[in-house]
């Protein structure tokens, strides 16, 4: 925040994170973990997400948390299913997830009615309780943030996954991973002072950007593609670090930047081979994580890799919230964008 200049809506509610999380964990996690074992009682063989925009970021998130461990398919299904086309899913029995901050868009309702209806276990992750999706007959999980004014998503976001983190936790019965859920907050707060200044200069150049991860990361790297779209008016793509040496990797050159989000250890060298050859061919890469060289920007370790993602996300914020100020724009009101965005 530039000092004298009022703050923005976004800079106040990207502050208020590690708080507003602390409050989530104890008052809602106890409700989370429920959820979470009693999908552990069940024969889950397969679950479906609904969702759009950050919201299936989060998703993503959850899809790997469940698939790497129980290898069980999470499928992400599009609402438009139930709300133009008008077909039924064959979900009796299935677990099928929806996540909106808002709760205000008509084609989830649709979509969580028809699978209540059709005997599906339907589980709304929302910030408003009040919302149409909340009254679609399935069992209702408050994110617990608070009124969110900004148009551009962040405390939401990041309350989204904190929330599948403890219906995992429930899941999993992984008490490592409780603890360091339970301890998140601390993490956030540092996580809020983690300096990317450094990259600011660069990326005012608007020139388009490659978002690149992997694993849980891809959830944290195609919200930063999101963002830096919305708040910034900068072209940006989010690509797993598996597929941008596909056909992505065609553009890369100094006319491209990239911003690499480190993500656990089994896909390290994956995410490495991705900066060398983006680098080959010209491209500032910027890394955030633990990485040794140049242009690495600082995040926070939390106790447990799979959560590490989450505090990344939040040093995110914080410089692209700083960018879109620096570049003239104002970060709560993007063009075009309502806070609220309802589709059928």
């Amino acid at each position: 925040m530039i000092v004298g200049v009022k703050p923005t809506l976004m800079y106040r509610e990207v502050q208020s994170v590690p708080e507003r999380i602390a409050h989530q964990i104890d008052t809602a996690l106890p409700t989370y973990i429920a959820v979470g074992e009693r999908l552990k009682s069940m024969d889950v063989k397969v679950m479906i997400t609904v969702a759009r925009g950050s919201s299936d970021h989060a998703a993503t998130y959850f899809k790997y948390l469940v698939e790497t461990m129980f290898g069980i398919p999470v499928a992400s299904v599009g609402p438009s299913i139930a709300s133009i086309y008008g077909k039924d899913m064959l979900v009796d029995g299935v677990p099928v997830i929806a996540i909106s901050q808002s709760g205000g868009s008509k084609d989830l309702q649709i979509f969580m009615e028809q699978a209540a209806q059709n005997d599906a276990i339907g589980i709304v992750l929302t910030n408003d309780t009040s919302s149409a999706l909340a009254h679609s007959g399935c069992e209702v999980l408050d994110l617990s943030m608070g009124v969110e004014k900004a148009v551009a998503a962040t405390k939401t976001y990041i309350a989204s996954l904190t929330a599948l983190a403890g219906v995992f936790a429930g899941w999993s019965g992984d008490e490592k991973f409780l603890n360091a859920l339970r301890k998140l907050p601390e993490n956030l707060n540092s996580a809020l002072h983690c300096n990317w200044d450094a990259a600011l200069d660069h990326f005012k150049s608007r020139a388009s950007v490659f978002c690149i991860s992997r694993g849980p990361g891809l959830a944290i790297s195609n919200e930063a593609a999101l963002k830096f779209k919305e708040t910034c008016l900068i072209h940006a793509e989010s690509h797993s670090a598996a597929e941008v040496i596909h056909g992505p990797m065609a553009l890369a050159g100094k006319e491209l930047s990239a911003l690499v989000f480190m993500s656990g250890y089994c896909t390290r060298q994956s995410i490495d081979d991705s900066i060398v050859r983006m680098r080959v061919a010209g491209s500032r890469v910027f890394i955030a994580g633990d990485h040794k060289g140049t242009d690495c920007l600082r995040t926070i370790k939390t106790s447990h890799s799979l959560l590490d993602p989450i505090s990344q996300a939040l040093s995110f914020y914080v410089f692209i919230e700083k960018l879109s100020v620096g570049l003239g724009f104002n970060p709560d009101a993007p063009r075009h964008l309502n806070k609220v965005t309802v589709t059928i």
